[in-house]
């Protein structure tokens, strides 16, 4: 993430319409704005293979998924994201135009130059949403799926998934194997023993 140069505070609303006006999207914490990463073509493969799955294990039901130039809106407007991947199931986003506030399932494709961000500071962002039940982080450059699923005590355990393992998602009751996910990917690691 590449805050913006000479950066001052700005308020949920400044930083909403200030962002409405700019040519690329920015991601909003306490004040401070950050501009949103360019996505690669890997990235770009597995959210379409998993927006996808998802939309038809979905079709027909009470929830919604939603890709890449959503916001999404954290906390009484302390921080705003645009997650890759978000499904909401909550009635309140039936009618949002703008911005998602009631996510039961975040998804973000990891990279080098996010990585850090999206498991650090991103998620202890995420995890003030109370609808939110699984935090989902997807390897570009190898076959890994990490699931951070909430459990009955209110603690996250981690759930780890890679090549051959089927990826189970509780928050909307879904499964797949791994290797859709990566469908017609080209990982790094193979592109370098090539």
């Amino acid at each position: 993430m590449v805050a913006i140069p000479d950066p001052k505070y700005m308020s949920p609303q400044e930083y909403l319409e200030w962002e409405e006006k700019q040519p690329i999207k920015y991601e909003y914490i306490n004040g401070e704005v950050f501009a949103r990463p360019e996505q690669n073509l890997t990235h770009n493969y597995i959210i379409g293979n998993l927006i996808t799955a998802l939309k038809n294990h979905l079709r027909g039901g009470a929830c919604r998924v939603y890709a890449i130039d959503v916001k999404l809106g954290v906390s009484e407007n302390v921080s705003f994201h645009y997650p890759d991947v978000t499904v909401t199931c909550d009635e309140r986003d039936r009618k949002a135009r703008k911005i998602i506030y009631h996510p039961c399932l975040i998804v973000e494709v990891l990279s080098p130059s996010t990585e850090s961000f999206d498991r650090g500071k991103k998620f202890k962002q995420y995890r003030r949403i109370s609808t939110l039940r699984e935090y989902v982080l997807i390897g570009a450059e190898q076959m890994s799926v990490e699931v951070f699923r909430i459990n009955d005590r209110g603690i996250w355990e981690l759930y780890t998934y890679a090549e051959g393992d089927e990826v189970y998602l509780s928050s909307v009751d879904f499964r797949c194997a791994i290797a859709l996910l990566y469908e017609d990917v080209v990982l790094e690691s193979e592109e370098e023993e090539s």
